[in-house]
């Protein structure tokens, strides 16, 4: 057992002085505020829990910087992404996903949900071992010291009814039972959970998605869900419903569901999604950055939905940005300020995002729970006069300010190590594209 005080820590939904907390076998064991202990280890600091990151591809950190460099729109940034997709093998995958993984657990991130779907070799044929590029991502996690939902992801169409072509080849596994038979065979360690995903409802046939249902049980499942408008007509013409009623006709809206981007929704979308306690996993920074939109938020949340933050393509990493990038773009869309208070962006980015993801023990710093703790400079640049509560974490502090990281028990980032992980990080991207550094 070790006992740790805390300075300032984030505690049930406020921030409290000297809080004194034991850890054994990676869980708190005790939490007392106001504590004056003679031998614990002092965490000098803001203290908040792990982070969870709840959407992440981690091949599209290749991408960082590379697709400013033409205009277009989101799907001429997809040809870019199935670029990059096409040069991926398993230990290329391994080396940039280990890379992006330390890059998060330097921004407090504790967990990620990695939406997978790059399963096979770039003909469409499998590996000897089906599930190696999943493995990969896995074993990825464990290198980086976070925890994994492998977000195994079920792929088979080009666009309502189109066969994959290209770089698709890569992700189909041809029918949604193939699919299930192969998940089925991935065994994971503790460190990870399976979940499932659909990739999006212009990529997996109506007629599959029952097969989907029968599967995911009470695992996690993700879906991206009416991201471009033009899926969205797109899905009316070919069945004549909004993706989110024809998920909700097959049985794909339920409690352990997080739909993805959700931007361009209808009043009944909202409360479908609603009415399901669905959770709302939103990614401000890839959604600005790819032109998506701005997706309702509140009132998805007002209508039962639970908000989940993510950084997706990974155009930046840094949870405390998309936190209160909800908050700011929905005042861009409305021209009014207020809508989501910072303790309950943090509660997103902590204990609902672990709880979407599989890790209903993990988020909070409470006895039973697991032991994460995420420690922020409160007198960086940033965050010096912004005061020393839940406002300076989410309103001020950025990635950078993440001092020490501690995941399951054990501190998995020190101070001092970014330079480290911004070589490793450089080196796996320039052997994707095939550069000399």
């Amino acid at each position: 057992m070790t006992a740790y005080l805390l300075e300032r820590a984030w505690v049930g939904d406020r921030f409290l002085d000297d809080v004194l907390v034991e850890v054994e076998d990676g869980r708190f064991t005790s939490v007392t505020p106001d504590a004056d202990p003679r031998r614990a280890v002092p965490v000098r600091g803001l203290v908040v829990p792990g982070l969870a990151n709840t959407h992440s591809h981690a091949f599209h950190r290749a991408l960082r910087g590379r697709t400013q460099r033409e205009r277009g729109t989101f799907w001429t940034w997809r040809d870019q992404m199935y670029a990059v997709a096409a040069r991926l093998d398993p230990d290329t995958y391994l080396a940039l996903a280990r890379a992006t993984f330390r890059e998060m657990a330097a921004a407090g991130i504790t967990c990620v949900g990695e939406f997978h779907y790059v399963h096979h070799r770039p003909d469409g044929a499998r590996y000897a071992d089906p599930n190696e590029m999943g493995r990969a991502l896995v074993e990825a996690a464990r290198q980086a010291g976070v925890r994994i939902t492998l977000l195994d992801t079920l792929y088979l169409s080009a666009g309502f009814g189109a066969a994959p072509q290209g770089a698709q080849l890569r992700y189909s596994d041809d029918s949604a039972q193939a699919w299930a038979e192969r998940v089925d065979a991935l065994d994971v360690d503790p460190h990870a959970r399976v979940g499932a995903a659909v990739h999006s409802v212009r990529a997996v046939p109506d007629h599959a998605l029952g097969t989907v249902a029968d599967w995911v049980g009470g695992r996690p499942f993700h879906v991206h869900l009416s991201e471009q408008v033009a899926e969205n007509q797109a899905c009316l013409e070919a069945y004549g419903l909004t993706p989110a009623r024809l998920l909700d006709e097959h049985g794909l809206l339920r409690p352990t569901t997080s739909v993805v981007h959700a931007t361009h929704l209808t009043d009944d979308d909202v409360a479908l999604i609603g009415r399901a306690g669905a959770y709302a996993a939103f990614c401000p920074t890839t959604e600005r950055d790819l032109g998506d939109g701005i997706g309702p938020s509140r009132r998805l949340h007002d209508a039962g939905a639970r908000l989940t933050l993510g950084s997706d393509s990974h155009a930046v990493i840094d949870l405390f940005e998309e936190m209160r990038a909800v908050e700011l773009d929905e005042r861009l869309a409305t021209q009014r300020r207020g809508h989501w208070s910072a303790d309950e962006l943090l509660d997103a980015a902590t204990v609902t995002g672990h709880a979407s993801l599989g890790w209903p023990d993990a988020g909070a710093i409470a006895v039973g729970q697991r032991a994460d703790l995420v420690v922020v400079d409160p007198a960086s640049p940033r965050t010096a006069g912004a005061g020393r509560d839940e406002g300076a974490v989410v309103f001020a502090a950025c990635a950078e300010d993440v001092q020490r990281v501690m995941a399951d028990g054990r501190w998995i980032v020190e101070e001092g190590e970014r330079y480290d992980i911004g070589l490793e990080l450089e080196a796996a991207v320039a052997r994707i594209w095939g550069e000399d550094r």
